[in-house]
């Protein structure tokens, strides 16, 4: 076990600790990610006779046990044992984030934002010789023309990301304990005039993971699960939902990430090669000339035309195709990239100190192409008992919000 960690297991439901030092060794690090569960997997070995509970049942079972990484007294990782395997004396256990669960569950209800609604006519079926007036009236009076239709009710996108999350955890035996941001995105679903409304019916067999998966990508938004001790007493472990308005982190020019420093190793740079594309059309719902579909485009980058077709028969407004272009357009045409980065615990940036979704400046050596200094996103972390971290990088200028 790698000093100053451990690693606590509870029972998924009751949430009471069953070991408060599981012998598990790391095959892979605990990851976090933007807007994804993450993951930590390991094994077991050789068989240890206390990895049964005090009730009889294994420790480590599949959708059964929280399993948590404790780092120097903080929480900085918690999943669900998701799949466990056995080859001879060695057990082996794959985890997952608290957020991988909705994935599989049905959604069994029905929520719709922006609906039509057609207003009853209160002189339908009076005009029935149809000269324009109402039968029988005296003086004759015409017949006003028929309410307009309009657009009903419309849904805050945090709103729906918590209306599912709520289902989920609602049903028997569903509740894992996860708390989710109450305040709003400031965005509604579905078009105001009623044209194109967002609707999840339990009639279309939706799935509740990919449903807020989808949310993520129509309508552009970060989220990242977190866990930590509720108190000091630290009998109790708090899960949580963190929602981004639009987006999470910040820039940080107060860490300091450079070669030769605290950065000891980078991935291979990316250019974008045959992904390059300054042009981009998408398409949406519908068929033929009736189909869905926006085109954007930044000629100006001084390279030949290179086009990018998306396909997406999920997306119907507008808004949601050219949100769908401008990201695929950012993260198209964007020039070198670092995608990952090994640091070692450091003054520069002490482990904690950053935050998911942060913007951080990657100074490095590259090359044929020399000193670079690149502002990159902080998409998952990857912490190591011998004490580095991997860091996995996006450019910033690929996000759009």
């Amino acid at each position: 076990m790698p000093q100053g960690w451990r690693f606590i297991a509870q029972r998924a439901l009751s949430e009471e600790v069953i070991d408060w030092d599981v012998p598990f060794a790391l095959s892979s690090n605990p990851k976090r990610e933007l807007s994804g569960p993450g993951s930590m997997n390991g094994t077991i070995e050789p068989e240890y006779a206390r990895m049964i509970g005090s009730d009889g049942q294994p420790i480590l079972q599949e959708w059964g046990t929280k399993l948590y990484a404790e780092i120097d007294g903080a929480i900085r990782w918690g999943g669900i044992v998701t799949k466990t395997g056995f080859d001879n004396a060695k057990y082996s256990i794959n985890c997952e984030g608290f957020t991988c669960y909705p994935h599989g569950i049905p959604y069994e209800s029905y929520l719709i934002s922006g609906a039509l609604i057609t207003p009853k006519d209160p002189y339908a079926g009076k005009d029935k010789n149809h000269d324009g007036y109402i039968d029988g009236s005296r003086p004759k009076k015409k017949v006003p023309k028929a309410p307009k239709p309009y657009g009903g009710p419309r849904v805050d996108v945090f709103d729906a990301f918590r209306n599912i999350w709520n289902h989920v955890q609602s049903k028997p035996y569903g509740n894992i304990g996860v708390k989710i941001d109450s305040h709003d995105l400031g965005e509604k679903l579905g078009a105001a005039d009623g044209s194109d409304p967002w609707e999840l019916a339990w009639w279309n067999n939706p799935d509740c993971g990919q449903a807020l998966d989808q949310l993520t990508r129509d309508i552009p938004f970060d989220w990242i699960e977190t866990h930590a001790w509720a108190d000091d007493t630290g009998n109790e472990i708090e899960h949580r939902i963190r929602l981004g308005r639009p987006r999470l982190g910040r820039k940080r020019t107060d860490l300091r990430f450079m070669d030769g420093e605290n950065i000891t190793a980078i991935a291979k740079p990316e250019g974008l090669g045959d992904d390059y594309a300054n042009e981009v059309f998408v398409l949406g719902k519908g068929e033929g000339r009736k189909m869905k579909r926006a085109h954007l485009y930044d000629l100006r980058t001084g390279r030949l035309r290179r086009v990018l077709t998306v396909v997406d028969k999920t997306l119907s407004s507008d808004k949601a195709l050219r949100s769908r272009g401008s990201r695929e357009l950012a993260g198209h045409s964007q020039a070198l990239q670092i995608p990952a980065i090994q640091i070692r615990n450091h003054p520069n940036a002490r482990f904690g100190s950053w935050s998911i979704g942060d913007d951080i400046l990657v100074q490095v050596h590259v090359p044929w192409v020399g000193d670079v200094s690149i502002w990159h996103r902080i998409v998952s972390d990857e912490l190591s008992p011998d004490d580095v971290c991997i860091l996995t990088l996006k450019r910033s200028d690929s996000f759009v919000y």
